[in-house]
């Protein structure tokens, strides 16, 4: 799941910005190795996701969630 996440983020983020289309990604990754949440997500009515972009020397660069 992390390699499958860290693919999707090399992939879509530029700039060190985060967007909505690169969280949707990452939450369909995400569900190809838990196939359990895509019925818990349901029930909730909406998969939560805290998504941060972080740097090397570890500070917080972006971030973006869905609740």
């Amino acid at each position: 799941m992390n390699r499958a996440v860290q693919e999707v983020a090399k992939k879509y983020i530029s700039g060190g910005k985060l967007t909505e289309g690169m969280l949707n990604r990452v939450e369909a990754a995400i569900r190809c190795y838990d196939p359990c949440i895509s019925c818990l997500a349901h029930a909730l009515g909406q998969m939560s996701l805290w998504v941060q972009l972080v740097s090397v020397a570890g500070e917080v660069i972006d971030e973006i969630k869905a609740w």
